[in-house]
Order: structure tokens, then sequence, then C-alpha cells
């Protein structure tokens, strides 16, 4: 990180405490979170689509937690049968 410069900005309170906030959440720093936002300000992202694209994100975690839990369960339903199978494999007469 040699490429890294130091400056001095003045933030409202509130923005400092959210950032401080933010950076702990995620387990970062500050200077991690608003260079952050600096990227995505320099990309265009504006509020509203990073507002939208937070929806998006959290809505496919909830999917995506969904599909694992049905996952989990086709996976312990077929342990289950694999199971019964080496069970019948075993008691019969060979």
């Amino acid at each position: 990180m040699s490429d890294l410069v130091l400056t001095n900005i003045y933030l409202e309170q509130g923005q400092k405490k959210a950032i401080a906030r933010k950076a702990k959440a995620s387990g970062t720093n500050m200077s991690v979170e608003v260079r952050r936002a600096v990227d995505a300000y320099l990309a265009g992202a504006d509020a509203d689509e990073l507002r939208l694209l937070d929806a998006a994100t959290r809505q496919a975690q909830v999917e995506i937690d969904r599909m694992n839990a049905i996952l989990d369960a086709a996976g312990a339903r077929a342990r289950k049968f694999f199971a019964e199978i080496e069970r019948i494999k075993a008691a019969s007469p060979q």
C-alpha cells in the first residue's frame, strides 16, 4: 500500500461515527471504508443505486440461505436412504 497518500478530510460528526461503526462491523478501519466510498463515487454509483444493490444483495443472501437449507435437507435424506440400503444389504442372505 505504498501508493497511499495521507489526506485530511472534514466529516460531520455523524458521518464519522457511522463510518467507524461500519468499519468495526466489517473488520476494517475508517481509511478502508472511506477509500471504498470514494471508489464507488468515482465509478459513478449514486446513493440510490447503492441502496438498490444493497437490497438485492440482502435478498440474494436470503435466497441462498433457503437453497442451502433445501440442499442440507436433501443431503440428510440421501444419507438416510443410503444407510437404509446398506442396512438391507447387511441383513439379506448373500
